[in-house]
């Protein structure tokens, strides 16, 4: 059996997979194929292979030096599907991307500075930059420190990430339809696009408090159902056509903040209800609450300041965006800060069927 390279980390709030692409086949049939033989897809345990039962613990991110003169490294992610033989690249992942600096320092695509790097990343999914800062004290990556976030214990480096060109990176537009808020079979939405596609409602239209525990959701078919038809209206609006089999758009639901934020957040990605809330889909919901009209605008506690800071509330705590506005006033590249942590560097050796 032959294995192949990997370096599995800790991204934000998810896990998963870090290959160089020259690792990977480039026929990407046979890499995704691959790749659900090394995560154990399709299985709900995913327990032949290194996926964690989980979306958030079941991703991938591929590697390469960039041709571009404004980018350091390409940076491709694929979402391997827990319990079908699907791999997606619809989508971004902010979390993702935290480990994408230190990788490829690690892997020697980017000379470490002292005492920090500069990492420009192209996101080959959304075609749009950012710009990671990873720690690297005597040109080596440091990832102990001081910075916590939620959904993660302990404590680790900080990772600050700018995102540059996000707006409309995958509807070809902020705002999709042209609209701040638009009508959904009578539930008014708001279908945005700063780096995440997502529908923003209101929890109380859908019959729920917003405080809920993701189990609760998920258990609640109903409400799922409700999501899942709403999404279906959504994606041609969006300019995503029939998202039956995709990943986008997320589904958010806002609510006033309970603990001192500015507003508090349940979402769907699509059909499960995620224990945080991801990167690109927290920058599309500040973006939101800064836009007057836009469904959270109504709700979020008001931010005085350039860059506001917003305390996006999630299942398993807060996670702040800083929105920076031109002179227009319109919502422009944000910040977040992230940490990552190498978990594992060596070999993975896929599942060979009929061997």
């Amino acid at each position: 059996m032959q294995g192949v390279r990997a370096m599995w980390m800790r991204g934000g709030s998810s896990k998963g997979g870090y290959f160089l692409a020259s690792d990977l086949p480039a026929d990407p049939a046979a890499r995704d194929a691959l790749l659900l033989a090394i995560m154990g897809s399709p299985d709900p345990r995913q327990i032949d292979g290194m996926g964690g039962a989980d979306p958030l613990t079941s991703k991938v991110a591929v590697v390469s030096p960039s041709g571009r003169p404004d980018a350091d490294v390409d940076y491709l992610f694929l979402q391997v599907m827990v319990d079908r033989a699907v791999v997606t690249d619809a989508q971004n992942c902010g979390n993702i991307l935290a480990g994408v600096g230190p990788f490829a320092i690690e892997r020697g695509l980017v000379a470490a500075q002292d005492p920090e790097t500069p990492v420009r990343i192209h996101m080959v999914n959304s075609d749009q930059q950012a710009l990671a800062r990873v720690p690297t004290p005597d040109g080596q990556v440091r990832y102990g420190g001081a910075a916590a976030i939620s959904g993660v214990p302990g404590t680790a480096a900080p990772i600050p990430i700018e995102f540059r060109d996000t707006a409309g990176s995958i509807c070809g537009a902020l705002f999709p339809t042209g609209r701040v808020r638009d009508d959904l079979d009578g539930i008014e939405a708001t279908l945005i696009d700063n780096g995440m596609p997502s529908v923003i409602l209101r929890a109380s239209d859908l019959g729920i408090a917003g405080d809920e525990a993701p189990e609760v959701l998920e258990a609640n078919t109903n409400l799922r159902d409700r999501l899942e038809a709403l999404r279906a209206l959504a994606g041609p609006l969006m300019n995503l056509g029939d998202v039956a089999d995709k990943t986008v758009p997320k589904m958010v639901l806002v609510s006033p903040p309970r603990a001192g934020g500015a507003i508090l957040t349940r979402s769907f990605i699509p059909h499960r209800c995620h224990s945080a809330i991801g990167v690109l889909g927290a920058v599309s919901v500040a973006t939101a609450c800064l836009t007057d009209g836009a469904v959270g605008s109504d709700l979020a506690l008001t931010v005085e300041g350039n860059p506001a800071a917003l305390s996006i509330e999630h299942p398993s705590g807060e996670f702040t965006v800083l929105g920076h506005r031109d002179a227009a006033g319109q919502v422009v590249p944000s910040e977040v800060l992230r940490t990552a942590r190498k978990l594992m560097d060596g070999v993975v050796f896929p599942r060979e069927d009929g061997a």
